[in-house]
């Protein structure tokens, strides 16, 4: 296939007049040209190098150029592109059988979807099917995707485009320990005082009317808020009380991002249903899924299963997901993420203690974010909540990506999460730039 588009001009001033580009003003959007990857790195169409620090969109998990990937999926395109979810494929009862094994053992069966968006959407169906209810609770500071349902569902401004929002979605206050105007003692302290206010709110919506408690199991592109000790546990408790779904998307922080298959693993918490997408195939191919406990899967043995995707399951996502999981285990990835989370926790926080600028860090595996203030003592973010006109965050990204390492901004904090690949000379080369423009903001206060 020879390619029409031979310059980054043209690919830019291309795309510009006929893509709508997502989360952002059309006149104004700048993007950048990406012609090609390797390892932790791409490069742009002027052939400039970029360390790929928040691994795209939190999903580059294995970085560019697995040739392992890329062989299954071409080998399964010539082999079998696409069959209808009815059908029974080998990939598909491959990567079903993987996913379970994987997953926390109360687990029973998968649900394929496209991608985290939709994962999300049909939890919340199989949540409204099993329990009969339709109140579902969900956070204020999270993100659990743009289509509607998902949407609703979400708590941060992405979702005020949706509203009026569908009825029966409640919004709870995040257990966000730095932010919160009580002084804590210390963790199981915070996590009382949130699950208190949680299990009271269930109460006042009416306990049997509440299907399903969804929770980032860490809070993702808002500001990685780790959940404080004990905290996860409570709401297992609270579900177990009233009979409600204990939901963990898992769409940001499963497949390895934090040390561990799940991020649930961390807690010794098991929930009744999981979604995930991005690290199973790391956007080499698109799918997500929705696990559910053994309970549920055997609920829908002599009951109507009410969802369906014309791309559920596809087999060039399955045969993806397959090889991504066989490269994880081949190299001892994830546990190689730990580790290098250690490295990249200490980093953090000699930035922390380094700079004026920098409130908080918070870190676990290699998922992390750096919270960025006017003031450590008053802990005043640099910009306000879902207001910042004249672009703070978005200089301060720009002058980032200028130097080569590319990542993004949510509110007042900075993702840093990049490929579970990256080596520690690779971690600690970035990160000194990251260090440097962190000296100019302190100047600019």
């Amino acid at each position: 296939m020879e390619l029409e588009l031979t310059t980054a001009k043209e690919i830019v001033e291309t795309s510009q007049k006929y893509n709508l580009h997502a989360w952002t003003v059309q006149g104004s959007s700048k993007p950048l040209t990406m012609i090609g990857g390797e390892g932790i790195y791409f490069w742009d169409g002027e052939g400039k190098r970029y360390y790929d620090m928040s691994s795209q969109l939190v999903n580059l998990n294995i970085g560019y150029g697995n040739s392992k990937v890329i062989k299954a999926i071409q080998e399964q395109a010539e082999r079998l592109a696409y069959s209808s979810p009815s059908f029974a494929i080998d990939v598909r009862s491959q990567l079903a059988k993987m996913v379970v094994e994987l997953a926390p053992d109360n687990m029973g069966k998968v649900f394929f979807t496209l991608g985290g968006s939709d994962a999300n959407e049909n939890a919340i169906k199989i949540a409204k099917m099993v329990t009969g209810r339709y109140k579902i609770f969900s956070r204020y500071l999270s993100y659990h995707g743009s289509s509607y349902g998902a949407a609703n569902l979400t708590g941060e401004p992405r979702r005020y485009t949706c509203e009026p929002g569908i009825p029966g979605f409640i919004k709870f206050f995040d257990p966000y320990v730095y932010r919160s105007p009580v002084p804590f003692a210390d963790e199981e302290a915070a996590s009382h005082y949130y699950l208190q206010q949680l299990r009271d709110q269930v109460i006042y919506e009416g306990r049997d009317a509440v299907a399903a408690i969804v929770v980032e199991t860490i809070t993702g592109s808002n500001g990685v808020i780790i959940p404080p000790k004990g905290y996860l546990n409570g709401i297992r408790r609270i579900c177990d009380e009233f009979g409600i779904m204990m939901v963990c998307d898992e769409v940001m922080t499963g497949w390895g991002r934090t040390g561990e298959w799940f991020a649930i693993n961390n807690f010794d918490v098991k929930p009744d249903i999981i979604t995930f997408a991005k690290g199973i195939t790391c956007g080499y191919a698109p799918i997500g899924g929705v696990i559910v406990s053994k309970e549920i899967a055997s609920y829908f043995d002599d009951r109507f299963l009410n969802c369906g995707l014309t791309y559920s399951a596809h087999p060039l996502g399955c045969a993806a997901g397959i090889a991504t999981i066989e490269y994880y285990q081949e190299t001892g990835l994830i546990a190689q993420a730990k580790e290098r989370g250690v490295l990249l926790g200490r980093i953090l926080e000699d930035l922390k203690e380094k700079h004026a600028c920098v409130g908080d860090v918070r870190y676990i595996g290699l998922f992390s974010a750096i919270e960025l203030v006017k003031n450590k003592e008053s802990k005043e973010p640099l910009v306000e909540f879902d207001h910042d006109p004249d672009k703070v965050m978005s200089k301060i990204i720009g002058t980032l990506c200028a130097r080569g390492f590319f990542t993004y901004s949510h509110e007042n904090t900075i993702m840093v999460a990049p490929p579970l690949i990256i080596t520690e000379q690779e971690l600690e080369s970035a990160m000194a730039i990251m260090d440097d423009v962190l000296g100019e903001v302190d100047k600019s206060l």
